[in-house]
C-alpha cells in the first residue's frame, strides 16, 4: 500500500468513521429530543384535559345538591311514586341545565332521564329522615361527550377521542376517519394516513361503565422539525468535514513532498551516486530523519568503498590462492578447498565437485558446499554442456544460474594422450546472475584447480610406471617386494598366514627361438592376463622376472595357495593363442608352479621366496605343468 493511500485511510478512520457515527447519534438525539418534546405537551395537556374535566364533574357536583334537596323530587321517591319521580327529574334537567339524571336503588335503575350519551357524572347518596335509611344513589350530569371533546381540542388544540367501554362516544378527528382502538398507556397510533401521539385516562361514567378520555398529537410536525434540525446538522457536519479535508489534503502533500525526497535520494543512492542529499527543513522529526538518512547516506558511501577494497583483497588472496593449488597433489582436498573458496568467493549459494572414477564411467559427486536443494536442475543443466562441449558454460533455470567448469586430467592408459574432462565444478545461486567479476573468479578458480588435477595424474602416472611392469600391466618386482614385505610383516604382528606363488612358463625360450620375441611377449601378456582374472581382490599379482610370475595371498594357507596355482595353471593350459604351429595348430602353453606359506614355509621373506622357488623348480624336474607345495618348516 502506497503512503498516500495509507494516508487517505488514516483519514477515512479519523475523520469520516466517526463523523458518520456522529452524524448517526446526532440524527438518533434529534429524533429523540423531538418525541420527548412531543409527548411532554401531550402530557401536559392531558393535564389540561383533566383539569377541564375535574371542573366539569365539579358542576356537575353542585346541581347534584339541587337535585338531592328538591323537596318534589324527595316527596315522590317516598311515596313510591316512579311516574312522579321521573317527571319532576325530567323538570329538574331542564331547570337545571343537566344532561342526565340517574336515580339507581337496590343496585337497579329505578329513574334514568336525559342524553343516553351524557358523560363525567357527579354521584351522592339519596337520604331521608324517616329511619335514616339511604333511598338510593344519585348521578347528575351537565356535560355531553361532544361538547367536552370540543371544550378541550378548544383549550389544547389537540384532537379528542372519548370512548365508553371500548365504543367511541366523541371524536375531534376529521369526518370519515375511523377511530381506533387507543391503549390506556402513552403511544402511537395511525388514523388514515397520519400518525399521532396519544396520551388517555379513566373516568367513571354511569351505570359503572369506565369512560377514557384521549389526547392526540399528530406527529407531522415532529417529524417536520426533526428534517429541518437534520438538515440542519448535517450542514455543520459537512461544513466540518470540508474543513477536515482541506486540512488533511494540506498535510498529506506537505508529508507527500518530503517523502519524495527520501524516495528520490534513496533512488540515487541505490544507482550509485552516494552524494545524494535529503534536504533537513525545519526541525520536526521529518528534518530528524533527514539528518540521519545523509549520515546513513556518507557512513553508507564509505562502507561500501571499504567493501570494495575488501573484495580487492579477497580477489589478490584468492589469486595466491589458486597458485598453490597448481602445485597440490591431494585431489580429494583439493576439489574441497576449491569447492569452498569457489562459493565463497562468487557469491554462490552452493556447489558440487564431480569426478569419474573410471575412464569409461558416470561423474559422482565427491564433495559439495552450501545447500543444492534449490539449484540441482541448474547445476545438471550447465554440467551436460560442459560435457558436451568441453568447455565452461552458463546455464539458467527457473531464475537460479550455474556456473560449470571442466577439470581434466590424464588416465591411466592413456599417458601419451591429451587430458581428458573427468570431472566438473559447478556453482549456483537464485535471484541474481553472476557478475563479470565472480565469473572470471570462479573461472580461475577452477582452471588452476583443473591444472592440479593434471598434475595430480600425471603424478599418479609416473608412479604407476615405477612400480608396474610395462608389458603384463602387473606389479613389478620392485613392488612386489614392498608388498611382500608389508604382508609378512602383518602376519607376524597378528598371527595370520600369507601364501605365495611362484610360476614358470614351461618351454619359454623354445617359444621366442621359434616364434620369435613378439609371440613370446603375447604369450607372456596371456599368461598375466590369466594370472590377474583368477587372483582375489586382495592378491597381489606380479612379474617376478623373465617368464617367471608370481602372487602374493593375504590370509591364505598352504591349501589355498595350492588351490589357487591349480586354477590358474588351468588357465594357462586352456590357452589357445593365435599363434600356428608347424601342424598348423593353436600354440599352447603351460606353466610350473610353486607355493609356500610364511610361516609355514619360511621364517622371513628371503626364506620365503626361495621355498616357493625351490617348489617351483621341483615341479618342473617333475614333468612341468604341475604345481608342488613347498616342505613346511618345523616351528621352533
Amino acid at each position: 500500500m502506497s503512503f498516500r493511500n495509507r494516508l487517505t485511510l488514516f483519514f477515512v478512520l479519523i475523520v469520516i468513521v466517526p463523523m458518520l457515527s456522529l452524524t448517526v447519534v446526532l440524527f438518533s438525539l434529534i429524533s429523540d429530543n423531538e418525541n420527548g418534546k412531543q409527548d411532554a405537551g401531550v402530557a401536559a395537556r392531558q393535564r389540561s384535559a383533566v383539569n377541564l374535566y375535574e371542573a366539569e364533574k365539579a358542576e356537575a357536583g353542585a346541581a347534584l345538591a339541587k337535585v338531592s334537596g328538591d323537596r318534589v323530587l324527595a316527596t315522590a321517591l317516598r311515596e313510591g311514586d316512579q311516574e312522579a319521580t321521573t317527571d319532576r327529574a325530567q323538570e329538574l334537567l331542564g331547570t337545571l341545565r343537566l344532561k342526565r339524571i340517574q336515580i339507581t336503588r337496590d343496585s337497579a335503575v329505578y329513574t334514568d332521564v336525559g342524553s343516553r350519551t351524557a358523560t363525567f357524572p357527579a354521584t351522592g347518596n339519596l337520604a331521608f329522615r324517616s329511619g335514616g335509611a339511604s333511598f338510593g344513589s344519585l348521578r347528575v350530569s351537565r356535560t355531553g361527550p361532544r361538547a367536552y371533546a370540543k371544550l378541550v381540542k378548544r383549550v389544547t388544540g389537540l384532537d379528542v377521542v372519548i370512548t365508553r367501554d371500548g365504543a367511541p362516544l366523541a371524536s375531534t378527528l376529521a369526518a370519515g376517519s375511523t377511530v381506533p382502538a387507543i391503549p390506556a398507556e402513552r403511544s402511537t397510533v395511525t388514523v388514515g394516513d397520519q400518525r399521532f401521539r396519544t396520551a388517555a385516562f379513566p373516568v367513571e361514567g354511569f351505570g359503572g361503565s369506565r369512560v377514557q378520555v384521549a389526547v392526540l398529537d399528530s406527529t407531522e410536525r415532529v417529524r417536520a422539525d426533526v428534517r429541518s434540525q437534520r438538515i440542519y446538522t448535517a450542514l455543520i457536519l459537512l461544513g466540518f468535514f470540508l474543513l477536515a479535508f482541506l486540512f488533511a489534503l494540506l498535510v498529506s502533500r506537505s508529508l507527500q513532498r518530503q517523502i519524495d525526497g527520501f524516495l528520490q535520494a534513496a533512488r540515487r543512492i541505490g544507482a550509485g551516486d552516494f552524494a545524494a542529499r535529503v534536504p533537513t527543513t525545519g526541525g520536526d522529526e521529518f528534518a530528524e530523519l533527514g539528518h540521519e538518512f545523509n549520515q546513513m547516506s556518507g557512513e553508507l558511501e564509505r562502507k561500501i568503498q571499504e567493501l570494495q577494497d575488501e573484495q580487492a583483497r579477497l580477489a589478490l588472496a584468492m589469486r595466491r590462492i589458486g597458485e598453490t593449488f597448481a602445485s597440490n597433489l591431494d585431489r580429494d582436498a583439493l576439489l574441497e578447498i576449491v569447492l569452498r573458496t569457489a562459493v565463497d568467493g562468487s557469491g554462490a549459494a552452493g556447489g558440487r565437485a564431480t569426478m569419474r572414477t573410471r575412464p569409461d564411467g558416470q561423474l559422482r559427486q565427491v564433495a559439495q558446499a552450501g545447500t543444492l536443494d534449490d539449484l540441482t536442475a541448474a547445476l545438471r543443466q550447465a554440467e551436460a554442456a560442459v560435457l558436451e562441449s568441453g568447455a565452461p558454460r552458463e546455464a539458467t533455470v527457473g531464475g537460479v544460474t550455474a556456473l560449470a567448469h571442466p577439470l581434466r586430467a590424464v588416465q591411466q592408459g592413456e599417458e601419451d594422450g591429451p587430458p581428458r574432462v573427468t570431472g566438473i565444478v559447478s556453482v549456483g545461486r537464485a535471484a541474481t546472475p553472476f557478475r563479470p567479476s565472480e565469473r572470471e573468479l570462479f573461472h580461475y578458480l577452477a582452471g588452476q584447480a583443473s591444472v592440479s588435477i593434471e598434475n595430480v595424474g600425471l603424478h599418479e602416472a609416473v608412479e604407476r610406471q615405477a612400480v608396474t611392469d610395462e608389458l603384463t600391466g602387473l606389479a613389478n618386482r620392485r613392488r612386489f617386494q614392498e608388498v611382500l614385505g608389508g604382508e609378512v610383516e602383518r602376519s607376524r604382528r597378528f598371527g595370520q598366514t600369507v601364501g605365495l606363488i611362484m610360476l614358470d612358463i614351461d618351454n619359454f625360450k623354445k617359444v621366442n627361438d621359434t616364434y620369435g620375441h613378439p609371440a613370446g611377449d603375447l604369450v607372456l601378456k596371456e599368461v598375466a592376463r590369466v594370472l590377474r582374472e583368477s587372483s582375489r581382490e586382495i592378491d597381489h599379482p606380479a612379474r617376478y622376472g623373465g617368464e617367471e610370475l608370481c602372487s602374493v595371498l593375504p590370509g591364505t594357507d598352504i591349501e589355498g595357495a595350492y588351490q589357487l596355482a591349480e586354477r590358474v595353471r588351468i588357465g594357462i593350459e586352456s590357452l589357445r593363442l593365435p599363434i600356428r604351429t608347424a601342424d598348423d595348430e593353436p600354440l599352447q602353453v603351460t606353466a610350473s608352479f610353486g607355493v609356500a606359506t610364511h610361516p609355514g614355509s619360511s621364517g622371513d621373506v628371503r626364506s620365503l621366496v626361495a621355498a616357493a622357488d625351490a617348489a617351483l623348480y621341483e615341479a618342473k624336474h617333475s614333468g612341468k605343468n604341475r604345481t608342488e607345495r613347498a616342505a613346511e618348516v618345523p616351528s621352533a
